[in-house]
Formats: C-alpha cells, structure tokens, sequence
C-alpha cells in the first residue's frame, strides 16, 4: 500500500511527463478495442448475411458441383433424390439449378449464371415470390451490382442464351421483374434467377438440381451422390480473411505498443537518474533494494491505471457512437466478392476490454520493472553522492 502510495505521489509530481505518457499509452487501449470489434463486427455480419442470403444451414451438392470451375456445371446436375423431396415440401430444403449461359444487354454479350430457385422457398432473404409467372416473358430477378454494371432497371426485356442437356443451344426473352439489394456479391454478380421449373424445363432437366440449400438447424444429410457442405466449408473464405486482417492488426497493436512502451522506459530510466540521491537516501534509512525496485515498478503500473481512467474519458463516447451509426465501407469491396454491408458495427465484448486492460497492463509492468534492476546494484554511499554506475 505504501508503494502504491508512493508511486502516485511521484507521478503527480511528475505533472505533464506523466500526463502524456498516460495519453499515449490511452492511444493504444482505444486502438486496440476499436480494431478488435471492427474485425468481430465484420466477421459477425458477414457470416450472418451469407447465412441469410447465400447458404442457409449449410448446402448439399451435387457430387461433381465445384463453384469454382465454370467448366463442371455441365455435368453437375441430378434429379433429385426422393428422400429430399419431403424436405423440400415441408420447406425445409430448397433445390438449386445452375448452369452458365449468355445475355445480351443493350446488344453486348456477357457471360452469366443462370440459377433457378422455387418463387416458393423461405429459406433464404432472396425475394424469390417476384418470379411468378408471367405471360409475357420469363421472369428474373437480378442484384443492384449486376443492375447498375449493365444498366438495367425493373420491367427491361433482355435476351439470354444457353446450352441444354442435349448440347442444343437456345435463347429467349426474360423480363427483369425484380432488383434486390444484398450485401453478399456471391448471390448478385454476374447471376439471373430464374424460376427452377421454367429454368429446368428451358435445360430438359426435369426434377434436377445442382445443390440443395438446407433450413438452418436442419442436421447434415448423407445420401450417396451428393455432398453436405457445412460452414466450415461454406465460410472458410470469411474465416481466412478475418485471419489474415487479424494478423495485420497485431502488427499495428505491437507498433502501438511499442511507441507506449518505449515513451515510459524512458520516463522510467530519466527518473532512476533523476532520483538517484533520494533512492540512496531511503535504502540508507532501510528500505530493502526490492521495495525501492517495487516501487518504481509500481508505478509504471500505475501509469497503465492513469491510461486506462483516460482512454476511458474519451474512448467511450467514440467507440459508443461508432457502435450505433457504424463505419462506412470502402467502395470496391464487391470487386473481390466480400460479403460486407455499406456499414459496419463494431462489437466490443467484455472478453476483449479486459483482455486489452490486462494486455497493455502486463507490458506497461514489464517495462516499468527492466530499468529498476538499474537500481539493485547501487550503492547507497555512491546514490547520495550523485554517483551511478
């Protein structure tokens, strides 16, 4: 109790050296925490949006479906098994067709994903109920990326091409009978939805499917032909990426820390110099080389306590507002297929406050202890006399 008494008497006398080392050492804390729920909130909304959007309670494929190679979707279609189809009226399972296809947009070609999905299913967010049928031309819907990178709006007419199960090519007309927007690129980019009965019947594949959606919480399904794939398949992408973000902000919190801890070991190592005849003097009048070494470790602990009052101070307001309207994202995220939304909210556990406190604490205590060792091979004598070897 006396060294911590001590220690706060000391850097209260210090005035603003110990004040600007608390505020650069507060700097870390913020950062730190800000960075840390930037990435949580991120991860947390963008598995959330492909849960909804895109894959449900995990996917069944078609044993040749690879959504990576274009060139198997020929060949990655089945009728579907009769053990799904229960499921599937219950809405519980909801069957997707995909084949790759053509369309022409104010007379340019472009290359495009056909998928079919029931009008009728309510598992995922996709505003399926707009493709009901439609005298004039098929209905389809499409996202706002693909709507604005080809400058189409509701209610256009465009003509599409693809290649049946036969090897016969064919086209037709379809009529844009719905824009939605989604933040997962991965159900918008370079795709049309269709209705899947039309879709099959427009490939003569009757029943078929390229892979299965499943409702979330439904237990994987194990039939031959056809593969269940979980989240962590389905979201191994988000994952690596959050990974890989997170190492990057460990270089930026260890840069953070480092400037902090740099500025008290200097602070530490000019008061040991500065203090060198009251040092002499108490260990004269018997205070112990370990006390007088507690004592200016403590307060570099101390100057953690001070960052942590301070990083608080004005740490919470910000990061609390941030916490409600969000940060807003970059543009061009879309161009490499990331499921993040215009903005973000970060989510600022307990777990990781703590964790940062405890963190920046440990390291402020490490640094404090290191230049105090100075202190253990002086002389009393040698201390009073201004003398320090």
């Amino acid at each position: 109790m006396l060294a911590i008494k001590l220690a706060f008497k000391n850097l209260i006398g210090a005035g603003l050296r110990t004040w600007l080392n608390a505020f650069v050492l507060s700097i870390a804390y913020v950062v730190i925490i800000w960075h840390s729920g930037i990435l949580e909130g991120w991860n947390r909304q963008a598995r959330r949006d492909m849960i909804d959007w895109q894959i449900g309670g995990g996917e069944v494929w078609q044993k040749n479906y690879d959504p990576y190679d274009p060139f198997t979707l020929t060949d990655a279609h089945a009728p579907v098994p009769e053990k799904f189809q229960e499921q599937i009226k219950a809405g519980k399972l909801t069957p997707i067709l995909v084949t790759s296809g053509s369309f022409y947009p104010e007379g340019r070609i472009q290359s495009v994903l056909l998928k079919g999905i029931d009008p009728q299913q309510s598992i995922l967010k996709l505003p399926a109920g707009s493709l009901q049928k439609d005298n004039e031309a098929i209905p389809a819907m499409i996202g706002t990326r693909m709507a604005k990178n080809n400058r189409l709006k509701e209610g256009d007419y465009v003509t599409i091409r693809w290649r049946d199960a036969l090897g016969t090519f064919d086209a037709a007309e379809i009529k844009i009978a719905r824009i939605f927007k989604t933040s997962v690129p991965a159900v918008d980019n370079g795709q049309i939805w269709l209705p899947l009965d039309q879709l099959q019947n427009m490939l003569q594949m009757p029943g078929e499917a390229t892979y299965l959606i499943l409702e979330p919480g439904q237990n994987p399904i194990k039939i031959s032909g056809w593969q269940h794939q979980g989240y962590d398949v389905l979201l191994a992408e988000m994952d690596e990426i959050i990974r890989r973000k997170s190492i990057g902000g460990t270089i930026l919190y260890t840069i953070m820390l480092l400037l902090a801890m740099l500025a008290i070991f200097d602070t530490q190592v000019f008061a040991i110099f500065r203090r060198q005849k009251e040092i002499g003097t108490d260990i004269a009048l018997g205070m112990t080389r370990g006390q007088v070494i507690g004592l200016f470790t403590v307060e570099g602990a101390v100057h953690g306590i001070l960052a942590a009052v301070m990083a608080a101070i004005y740490g919470i307001p910000l990061l609390s507002m941030q916490a409600v309207h969000g940060m807003a994202m970059p543009e061009g995220m879309d161009d490499y297929g990331l499921a993040g939304a215009e903005r973000i909210f970060p989510v600022y556990s307990t777990a990781l406050i703590i964790g940062t406190v405890i963190l920046v604490m440990i390291t402020t205590t490490i640094v404090s202890y290191l230049p105090s060792l100075k202190i253990a091979k002086m002389k009393p004598t040698d201390a009073i006399r201004g003398k320090l070897q």
